[in-house]
């Protein structure tokens, strides 16, 4: 292997390595607070019928309870209002403690005596995110958990009719089955409020039952989209940290339309604003309030249950997850406000600006801004406070005396609270009825804050900056420098709306003189997602940004905004530009989950190398050489271009589908469509780049991996060599044709009664055995200082076995070896470790299943449903024939071989087509390119 190759792969894996430092260590650190709990948490089983516990005996319902609470609902006699947690993959139902000790709390707190039951429902930690055959089964057992806890409440007053569910990541997607059930009845729940949740697609599709059962959820929630009005869905993503699931997936896939459903990221959450990873969303305190506030908010006090008023629930939904305005929901005063405070209290403000510190006593205050004067001259008004009190700040007056208002209408519901500040905005010509903007300061109960307002103009304090290409690598900066004369200022980021973008905004603030003022706090928006994220900076500072999107632009109209609360009289400079690795970062969030087809491709395309090799010079190119060699994108990357391009005529539509043949994946940039109904839709041209990416990254792995695996399997040789004789044999390992029949027939049986993956792992393990002992062989050879010359007996030349191939002299009557017979075993070795690399693939695409089957193997001795019988048959069978297949045998089936080496290339054609948004193909692939392999060592 070259020096260039090896720099190659380096470099390649290095961009590999810089990418997922980014994906898993490049954000913010985790500033979430932790719930805690002031008594031992208790699991109280709640009873089901005999029939659920006999159907579902690995699943359990627990109702959560700390202290006296706990005791008191003993004998669960309940007169709270019903929620229902669900924990996702891997979750336990004991991650409901987070959810249950805050509401508890509150509860306590509370001297209305309204309080919640929270439930918990036990999923036995399954992997559902990885095996989908047990999502219908959730599903099923979350429906009888409802009627089970309904039934807890009939003999109350006022029993309720609907259960909350809060779904923590494939919880949620639980949830949402519910509805597609065809016994459920919709009224059962009307509020669902999910965590990390990835309603968009699955984040792997490792098994075809996980996508039906996505596909049978969205086409519920997307075609039945009028049934499900009623029903409201709030879904929220963790953001950045959450490198499991990322926010772009936890989307609900409804039409927009409906304003019953909201997605949203917690970094957008008022009085949340941070991060989350996949786990700490369930327990970050800023977001558990939020939701135990809602959930409050949402309780009739009349009859102590949840809301059935939609309105209300939007209202109070939008309260605390979106905008936080100063009045809770159904507070709003609809009268006119009137003033009491005395003359002294009133001061009309002239200028255009107002600066405003209030003194450390107590004291009323009122500033009035008269708007005849202003309202050609400008469009908006804006004030920010750093008194975060949720309390009417804001007036329009509409009677006046004087210097005086004395009635006026209350604007301060379009206050939106901010990390540091509350700020609010009204729009000038929506107020043709007010003379006067009336801006209450009174600071009475003695606390210091300070008020800043201003006149402004929207069109002088929003600029545009293009950003940078992606491929400047940061070489280049887009600057601008805002000399603040104002509060407020937008910056457009012209042409930033994809999510391969990754940008480091840069901004530097000072100020001419120094004085006290609030702190500057930088947005970044999105308007066609609820994704904002917010930065806190003194003034003067240097403060950096990280600008990436979750989601991408859905049409034409708008790109990403930089929104800066500034302070007045200061200097900001904002420098963007490219971050390359945090581009990779993106490259790996959204299609890291694709590698493990361009590894496949990888070693299939070194596989046919090998055999090329094998044909033309009789010997096969070593691993090494074959995988550095079968990086060649353009004899993949080309014909799978090239049918994209195609797919944009309507006429090669219409015979692609006439044809049968199934949809053409594409990379997972976009929210995903109907995986069985959509119409074929060809990606974009920038996708082909990152495919290009991809491909020399998923090479890289490939490279690397095989030689972890050559060393691997040295060291293990080393170690099981205490164990066997010595061998000289390029058979050493092979079975004989009974032995090989009774093993395709047990592992056939096995993986019928069992699982399909246990056989497939077993087959795996035979076949590494012989490829060990050609190892040992090897090193046995070697060794050895009775070699015969290379040259070898004509009739050993023509002869079949290796048997023959030993026969070059004798000493003594004894035969010598040949240098040919090490050759020999040294070209089956490289044959077979190539072949051991793609029963790799196999074997850990079907991993999580055998692992949900190791788990539940007390429940249940086979796995049903079974993504993976009978469909890999034909791998295990090749898989046990190829234990026999020697170089010598390929050479002897020329046709066959000629014919499989030129097949691996469509395979991997093929496989980059329909594979990348359907991993379980990758084995059908496989196991046709090895089931022609055997075919050509037997035919």
């Amino acid at each position: 292997m070259s020096v260039t190759t090896f720099a190659f792969y380096s470099c390649a894996l290095g961009l590999l390595a810089i990418g997922l430092r980014e994906l898993l260590f490049g954000f913010e650190e985790n500033r979430c607070s932790m719930t805690y709990m002031f008594e031992y948490p208790e699991y109280r089983r709640v009873p089901l019928p005999r029939r659920v516990v006999r159907q579902y005996p690995a699943y359990g319902l627990y109702l959560y309870g700390e202290g006296l609470y706990a005791q008191e609902t003993r004998g669960l006699k309940l007169t709270g209002a019903p929620v229902l947690f669900l924990p996702g993959n891997a979750g336990s139902y004991k991650q409901a403690r987070s959810l249950g000790s805050v509401a508890l709390r509150k509860a306590e707190a509370m001297e209305s005596g309204l309080h919640m039951n929270v439930f918990t429902v036990d999923f036995n930690e399954e992997l559902v995110a990885l095996y989908g055959g047990s999502l219908r089964r959730q599903t099923h057992f979350l429906h009888e958990s409802i009627k089970a806890i309904l039934r807890l409440y009939k003999d109350r007053p006022n029993p309720p009719t609907s259960v909350v569910l809060v779904g923590h990541s494939m919880g949620g997607v639980v949830a949402r089955a519910l509805f597609t059930l065809p016994r459920f009845n919709p009224s059962l729940v009307s509020l669902i409020i999910t965590q990390a949740s990835p309603h968009q697609a699955p984040v792997l599709s490792l098994d075809p039952h996980i996508l039906e059962f996505y596909s049978a959820v969205r086409q519920k929630w997307v075609a039945g989209a009028e049934d499900l009005q009623n029903v409201t869905v709030l879904s929220a993503g963790g953001g950045y940290r959450d490198y499991q699931v990322r926010s772009g997936l936890t989307a609900l896939p409804c039409p927009s339309d409906d304003l019953n459903k909201i997605s949203l990221v917690v970094t957008a959450v008022p009085r949340t604003w941070v991060s989350t990873d996949h786990l700490s969303i369930v327990w970050c305190k800023e977001l558990v309030l939020a939701t135990v506030r809602a959930f409050f908010d949402l309780i009739e006090p009349e009859t102590r249950q949840f809301t059935e008023n939609i309105e209300k629930r939007m209202s109070v939904l939008n309260h605390h997850f979106i905008r936080h305005p100063v009045q809770v929901p159904g507070n709003q005063l609809e009268t006119p406000v009137t003033f009491t405070a005395p003359l002294e209290a009133w001061s009309e403000v002239n200028t255009l600006r107002l600066f405003y510190s209030t003194p450390k006593e107590a004291q009323m205050k009122y500033f009035l801004f008269a708007l005849s004067s202003r309202r050609r001259a400008y469009s908006h008004f804006h004030c920010h406070s750093s008194n975060l009190e949720m309390s009417s700040w804001l007036f329009g007056c509409t009677q006046m005396n004087g210097s005086v208002c004395l009635q006026a209408v209350d604007l301060s519901m379009g206050t939106e609270l901010l990390p540091a500040f509350k700020a609010v905005t009204v729009k000038l010509s929506e107020l043709s009825a007010v003379s006067h903007l009336v801006v209450s300061a009174s600071n009475l109960s003695g606390r210091q804050f300070m008020v800043e307002c201003e006149w402004q103009r929207e069109e002088s304090q929003t600029v545009s900056l293009p950003v940078p290409h992606v491929l400047s690598l940061g070489l280049t900066a887009s600057e601008i420098t805002i000399n603040s004369s104002g509060l407020l200022h937008t910056l457009q980021l012209q042409h930033f709306h994809q999510v391969y973008q990754a940008f480091r905004i840069s901004i530097v603030s000072h100020c001419k003189s120094p004085r006290d003022r609030l702190p500057s706090v930088y947005r970044m928006k999105v308007p066609w997602f609820r994704e904002d994220t917010f930065t806190t900076a003194n003034v003067p500072s240097v403060t950096e940004i990280s600008a990436m999107l979750h989601t991408q632009r859905p049409d034409n109209s708008s790109s990403a905004i930089l929104q800066l609360h500034t302070a007045p009289n200061c200097q900001y400079k904002v420098s963007v530009r490219t971050s390359f690795p945090r581009v990779l970062g993106q490259v790996l969030r959204f299609c890291g989950t694709v590698l493990p087809v361009y590894m496949s491709v990888t070693v299939l395309l070194a596989l046919g190398r090998q055999l090329s090799s094998l044909l033309r010079t009789g010997r096969p190119l070593g691993m090494t050489d074959a995988v550095a060699e079968a990086l060649q994108p353009h004899k993949v990357q080309l014909p799978v271009y090239t049918l994209h391009l195609l797919l944009k005529f309507d006429w090669f539509q219409e015979s692609w589908s006439a044809l049968g043949l199934p949809l053409v994946d594409t990379l997972p940039f976009t929210p995903l469509e109907d995986m069985s109904h959509s119409a074929t839709q060809p990606s974009q041209d920038w996708t082909h780049l990152v495919s290009l990416l991809l491909c020399v990254l998923g090479a890289a792995v490939a490279f690397w991996a095989s030689a972890v695996l050559r060393l691997s399997l040295r060291m293990l040789s080393f170690l099981l060599a205490p164990l066997h004789r010595p061998s000289v044999s390029r058979d050493c390992a092979t079975l004989r044709l009974r032995t090989q029949i009774l093993f395709i027939t047990a592992l056939t049986v096995l993986g019928g009664a069992t699982c399909g993956a246990l056989a497939v792992t077993v087959a795996f393990l035979l076949h590494l055995y012989r490829v060990i002992r050609l190892q040992m062989t090897d090193r046995s050879l070697s060794h050895m200082l009775n070699l015969a010359p290379q040259k070898v007996p004509e009739k050993a030349e023509n002869g079949f076995g290796s048997g023959d191939r030993q026969t070059g002299s004798e000493c003594n009557g004894a035969p010598l070896l040949s240098e040919s017979v090490l050759q020999d075993v040294r070209d089956d070795l490289q044959l077979h470790l190539s072949v051991s690399a793609l029963l790799t693939l196999p074997m850990m695409l079907s991993g999580p299943s055998l692992l949900h089957w190791t788990r539940n193997l007390r429940h249940s001795a086979h796995l049903d449903p079974d993504p993976f019988w009978p469909h890999t048959v034909p791998l295990i069978i090749s898989s046990v024939l190829l234990i026999n297949c020697n170089t010598l045998r390929l050479k002897h089936s020329k046709l066959l071989l000629r014919l499989t080496s030129k097949l691996l290339l469509p395979l991997c054609v093929a496989m980059v087509t329909f594979s990348p948004l359907h991993l379980y193909r990758v084995t059908h692939f496989l196991s046709a390119a090895l089931a022609f392999l055997a075919a050509s060592c037997y035919l």
